[in-house]
């Protein structure tokens, strides 16, 4: 048997401000909320299921989130690359560059606190 994936934790400044952002991006909703002001998000079945959940957890010295070694990759479900592209902009993301060469067929961007993520060409289906 192996592991899976069942949280990613990202450290943040403002995690009511990346919880909207990445419940907008991946159509998750809140399912918990810390006494420490960490917020859990994941999908709308909540935790256990195929999707992983994210934990937001506030941190204050953080590093430049340029230097993270892991990243998100996301895939449009329900429309092609550059409608979704749009559509993330129209959110906060921001385009950013980590020294790609502009052939990718991948989109660099950045959520509102600066974190790397990339849209991916390739569609997948709704779970």
């Amino acid at each position: 048997m192996a592991s899976r994936i069942s949280e990613l934790v990202l450290a943040c400044r403002d995690p009511e401000l990346l919880a909207r952002f990445w419940c907008e991006v991946l159509d998750f909703v809140v399912l918990d909320r810390e006494d420490d002001g960490a917020i859990e998000i994941g999908p709308r079945e909540g935790f256990g299921g195929a999707q992983p959940t994210i934990i937001l957890s506030p941190q204050e010295d953080l590093p430049p989130a340029h230097t993270y070694r892991l990243h998100i990759d996301v895939n449009a479900t329900d429309r092609d690359q550059d409608a979704e592209l749009e559509r993330l902009l129209k959110l906060g993301a921001r385009r950013a560059d980590v020294g790609q060469s502009g052939e990718e067929p991948w989109h660099v961007l950045a959520d509102p606190e600066g974190n790397v993520f990339c849209l991916l060409r390739r569609r997948l289906d709704p779970l």
